[in-house]
């Protein structure tokens, strides 16, 4: 019994003797990584917003083809009040209509927002964009500018 006795009073004595970490050390390792972060951070949301430039710019290019196959197959792009709509299903009137032409629902842009379509368009047979990131017309910047399908 006195065996077991001197092992449990060293077993308290080995904790009571053990040291933890101080505030001060602890508040050095949240400055720390606080710091750490604050360089990381803006580096790492700069390459989140060029995925959604490039994802936005595919998507444009990805509709272009399926407006490209509904031409081919209907002699005319949709009308802007048909929209991007008519190829995922058939406006009504067309009898050659061999869609859908997208596999999906027609897809919003990266910043969630509907693609402004026109046909005939000011810069082609259609335009085709996305407002970007502000969701307003023109923008100066690489966020603020508009996405088109005709540059």
């Amino acid at each position: 019994m006195e065996e077991r006795e001197q092992k449990n009073c060293y077993l308290i004595k080995n904790r009571l003797n053990q040291k933890g970490f101080t505030l001060i050390e602890i508040m050095v390792v949240i400055i720390i990584v606080g710091l750490l972060s604050a360089l990381v951070a803006p580096k790492f949301f700069g390459k989140v917003d060029q995925a959604k430039i490039k994802t936005t710019k595919t998507q444009i290019e990805l509709l272009g083809s399926a407006l490209d196959s509904f031409r081919l197959d209907n002699g005319r792009y949709p009308t802007t009040e048909e929209g991007l709509n008519a190829l995922r299903e058939n406006p009504g009137e067309l009898k050659n209509w061999d869609g859908p032409y997208l596999p999906k629902p027609v897809p919003k842009d990266a910043w969630e927002n509907d693609f402004i379509y026109a046909s005939p368009g000011e810069h082609g047979q259609y335009d085709l964009l996305s407002y970007g990131a502000d969701n307003a017309q023109g923008g100066e910047d690489k966020m603020t500018k508009d996405i088109v399908s005709w540059e």
